[in-house]
Parts: C-alpha cells; sequence; structure tokens
C-alpha cells in the first residue's frame, strides 16, 4: 500500500513539470509504482527521497518569495 502512495505521489509531481495535469502522471505513477515495488526497499526509498526532495525545493521556492 506505502509503495502505491509513494508511485501516485512520484506521478503528480513528474506531472507538474508540464504545468497541464491529466493522464500522463496518472500513468507515469502506475509504471513507477510497479517499477519501484519490483526493487524493494531500495525503490522505495528512491522514490520516497524523490517526492521529499522536489517538496523541499517548491517548500524552499514559497519561501523566499520567487
Amino acid at each position: 500500500m506505502i509503495g502505491r502512495v509513494i508511485g501516485a505521489l512520484v506521478g503528480r509531481e513528474i506531472d507538474r513539470r508540464d504545468g497541464r495535469g491529466g493522464l500522463k502522471g496518472a500513468a507515469i505513477g502506475t509504471i513507477a509504482a510497479g517499477a519501484l515495488r519490483r526493487m524493494g526497499p531500495f525503490g522505495m526509498l528512491l522514490g520516497g527521497a524523490y517526492v521529499a526532495k522536489k517538496a523541499l525545493d517548491r517548500r524552499r521556492v514559497t519561501r523566499r518569495g520567487y
């Protein structure tokens, strides 16, 4: 279950890059969840680290105001 949540978050972060939203992020999130699950605990660690880095970057930008 945690793998699906991390996959959904990874898909959302990837989908935010183009700014349009839609099906692409959901598809990439599904693929990412499958790949992360096959990699085991290391994959979950990588996916979680990716999402955490993106959230930290977004927080830094909003704190600085530009």
